[in-house]
C-alpha cells in the first residue's frame, strides 16, 4: 500500500514538473550583468489617455526626449540609445524605429504602452515606459 501510495506521488510531481517546465521558457534571457541607466523619456502625445478610437487601427504618436533611435540590435548598448516597443494588455504588438504607427486594437478597453529599451531588446533600469488607457469602438 505505501508502494502504492509513494508511485502515485511520484507521478503527480513528475506531471507537475513537466506542466511547469513545458512552454514556460522564455524565448530570450535578461543579461546578466546590471543594467544601464538612461536619463531618456518617452511620453504618448496620441492617443491621449481616456480618448475614444474608432476603428481597429490606433495612430500612435511619440516624443522621445535624450534619447536616439538606432535600427540595428547589439550588446554593446548605450544609455541614450534603443528601439521603442509598444505594448497594448502586456502584449508586445510592435516594434518601431519611428515615433509615428498605427497599429490594430480590437474593440473595447485597452491600456497602450510605449517603452524606450536598450539596443539589445532589454528594458533599461529604470523602465523608461509611458502609457494612456484608451477605448476602441
Amino acid at each position: 500500500m505505501k508502494r502504492l501510495g509513494l508511485a502515485i506521488v511520484t507521478g503527480w510531481l513528475a506531471l507537475l514538473v513537466a506542466g511547469c517546465s513545458s512552454g514556460s521558457q522564455p524565448t530570450s534571457q535578461a543579461p546578466a550583468q546590471p543594467r544601464i541607466r538612461s536619463t531618456a523619456t518617452l511620453a504618448i502625445v496620441e492617443p491621449m489617455s481616456g480618448q475614444v478610437v474608432e476603428g481597429s487601427k490606433v495612430r500612435v504618436r511619440l516624443k522621445l526626449t535624450g534619447g536616439r533611435i538606432v535600427p540595428q540590435t547589439t550588446t554593446a548598448i548605450s544609455p541614450d540609445e534603443g528601439h521603442i516597443h509598444l505594448i497594448i494588455d502586456g502584449k508586445n504588438v510592435s516594434m518601431t524605429y519611428g515615433l509615428d504607427q498605427e497599429v490594430e486594437v480590437p474593440k473595447g478597453r485597452h491600456l497602450l504602452e510605449a517603452e524606450f529599451v536598450a539596443a539589445d531588446h532589454f528594458p533599461f533600469n529604470p523602465r523608461i515606459l509611458s502609457s494612456v488607457v484608451i477605448t476602441s469602438q
